[in-house]
Protein backbone atom coordinates (compact mmCIF):
# COMPACT_ATOMS: atom_id res chain seq x y z
CA UNK A 1 0.00 0.00 0.00
CA UNK A 2 2.96 2.36 1.23
CA UNK A 3 4.29 1.78 -2.38
CA UNK A 4 1.96 2.34 -4.60
CA UNK A 5 0.44 5.47 -2.72
CA UNK A 6 4.01 6.60 -3.75
CA UNK A 7 4.17 5.53 -7.01
CA UNK A 8 7.04 2.80 -6.47
CA UNK A 9 5.17 -0.19 -7.90
CA UNK A 10 8.24 -2.36 -6.28
CA UNK A 11 9.97 -1.59 -3.42
CA UNK A 12 12.76 -3.73 -5.17
CA UNK A 13 13.06 -1.04 -7.78
CA UNK A 14 13.58 1.79 -5.21
CA UNK A 15 16.12 -0.01 -3.61
CA UNK A 16 18.33 -0.87 -6.82
CA UNK A 17 18.40 2.95 -7.49
CA UNK A 18 21.69 3.12 -7.04
CA UNK A 19 22.74 0.73 -9.63
CA UNK A 20 20.34 1.86 -12.22
CA UNK A 21 22.32 5.68 -11.91
CA UNK A 22 25.75 4.32 -11.51
CA UNK A 23 25.49 0.86 -13.03
CA UNK A 24 28.31 -1.56 -10.95
CA UNK A 25 30.17 1.12 -9.35
CA UNK A 26 27.16 2.12 -7.23
CA UNK A 27 29.10 1.11 -4.65
CA UNK A 28 32.18 3.02 -5.31
CA UNK A 29 30.41 6.42 -5.43
CA UNK A 30 31.50 8.87 -2.86
CA UNK A 31 28.78 9.05 -0.16
CA UNK A 32 28.69 12.28 0.96
CA UNK A 33 27.26 14.63 3.53
CA UNK A 34 27.01 18.07 3.81
CA UNK A 35 26.15 20.41 7.38
CA UNK A 36 25.61 24.10 6.71
CA UNK A 37 26.87 26.32 10.06
CA UNK A 38 26.61 29.74 10.18
CA UNK A 39 29.92 30.00 9.01
CA UNK A 40 31.40 27.56 7.30
CA UNK A 41 30.18 24.03 5.50
CA UNK A 42 31.12 20.81 6.92
CA UNK A 43 31.52 17.70 4.59
CA UNK A 44 32.45 14.27 5.42
CA UNK A 45 33.11 12.15 2.51
CA UNK A 46 33.16 7.91 2.46
CA UNK A 47 36.16 6.73 1.73
CA UNK A 48 36.78 2.74 2.89
CA UNK A 49 39.42 1.67 2.11
CA UNK A 50 41.55 4.16 0.46
CA UNK A 51 44.52 5.10 2.46
CA UNK A 52 45.86 8.75 3.01
CA UNK A 53 48.43 9.32 0.42
CA UNK A 54 45.67 7.85 -2.23
CA UNK A 55 43.32 10.86 -1.84
CA UNK A 56 44.12 14.62 -3.65
CA UNK A 57 42.16 17.55 -2.92
CA UNK A 58 42.93 20.62 -5.11
CA UNK A 59 40.26 23.66 -5.73
CA UNK A 60 40.13 24.37 -9.49
CA UNK A 61 38.20 27.39 -11.01
CA UNK A 62 36.46 27.66 -7.62
CA UNK A 63 35.49 23.91 -7.55
CA UNK A 64 36.63 21.72 -4.62
CA UNK A 65 37.78 18.50 -6.42
CA UNK A 66 38.39 15.75 -4.69
CA UNK A 67 40.12 12.64 -6.27
CA UNK A 68 40.81 8.68 -4.93
CA UNK A 69 42.85 6.37 -6.69
CA UNK A 70 44.37 3.21 -5.79
CA UNK A 71 45.70 -0.01 -7.67
CA UNK A 72 46.37 -3.29 -6.82
CA UNK A 73 49.11 -6.05 -7.16
CA UNK A 74 48.83 -7.43 -10.52
CA UNK A 75 51.07 -10.53 -9.29
CA UNK A 76 48.29 -13.21 -9.33
CA UNK A 77 50.37 -15.56 -6.95
CA UNK A 78 52.36 -14.34 -3.96
CA UNK A 79 53.43 -16.35 -0.68
CA UNK A 80 49.68 -15.89 0.16
CA UNK A 81 48.36 -18.22 -2.28
CA UNK A 82 47.26 -17.89 -5.99
CA UNK A 83 44.08 -15.49 -6.24
CA UNK A 84 41.16 -17.30 -7.51
CA UNK A 85 38.44 -14.47 -7.18
CA UNK A 86 39.20 -10.46 -6.09
CA UNK A 87 36.86 -8.24 -5.18
CA UNK A 88 38.57 -5.45 -3.96
CA UNK A 89 38.29 -2.16 -5.72
CA UNK A 90 41.31 -0.90 -8.05
CA UNK A 91 40.03 2.48 -10.16
CA UNK A 92 39.94 6.11 -9.35
CA UNK A 93 37.05 8.12 -8.40
CA UNK A 94 36.69 11.96 -8.60
CA UNK A 95 33.78 14.34 -7.09
CA UNK A 96 33.75 18.42 -6.95
CA UNK A 97 32.14 20.81 -4.83
CA UNK A 98 31.57 24.63 -6.08
CA UNK A 99 32.64 26.45 -3.15
CA UNK A 100 33.91 30.12 -5.33
CA UNK A 101 36.56 31.82 -6.11
CA UNK A 102 37.04 33.37 -2.88
CA UNK A 103 38.52 30.43 -0.99
CA UNK A 104 42.18 29.71 -1.32
CA UNK A 105 44.17 25.97 -0.54
CA UNK A 106 44.97 27.86 3.06
CA UNK A 107 41.54 28.42 3.55
CA UNK A 108 39.52 24.64 3.43
CA UNK A 109 40.75 21.84 6.71
CA UNK A 110 40.88 18.34 5.56
CA UNK A 111 41.38 14.93 7.94
CA UNK A 112 41.17 11.75 7.10
CA UNK A 113 40.14 8.70 9.72
CA UNK A 114 38.53 5.23 9.84
CA UNK A 115 38.15 5.36 6.39
CA UNK A 116 36.07 9.47 6.07
CA UNK A 117 37.59 12.21 4.41
CA UNK A 118 36.33 15.35 6.54
CA UNK A 119 35.98 18.69 5.40
CA UNK A 120 35.82 22.06 6.94
CA UNK A 121 35.03 25.17 4.26
CA UNK A 122 35.16 27.88 5.30
CA UNK A 123 32.03 30.43 4.27
CA UNK A 124 33.42 33.71 2.35
CA UNK A 125 31.20 36.35 0.35
CA UNK A 126 32.41 37.84 -3.22
CA UNK A 127 34.05 40.37 -2.66
CA UNK A 128 32.14 43.36 -4.65
CA UNK A 129 33.29 44.39 -7.85
CA UNK A 130 33.78 47.37 -9.11
CA UNK A 131 32.78 48.03 -12.25
CA UNK A 132 35.48 48.96 -14.23
CA UNK A 133 35.26 51.93 -16.61
CA UNK A 134 36.33 51.34 -20.26
CA UNK A 135 37.39 54.36 -21.99
CA UNK A 136 37.31 54.40 -25.79
CA UNK A 137 40.29 56.98 -27.52
CA UNK A 138 39.11 58.89 -29.96
CA UNK A 139 41.07 59.67 -32.66
CA UNK A 140 41.97 63.16 -34.38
Amino acid sequence: MFDDFFGFPDLREFRNIDRKLYGHNAAREMKTDVREHEDHYEIDIDLPGFQKDEITLSLENGYLVVAAAKGLDVDKENKKGRVIRQERYAGAMQRSFYVGDELTEEDIGAKYQHGVLSLTVPKKEAKPRLPEKKVIMIEG
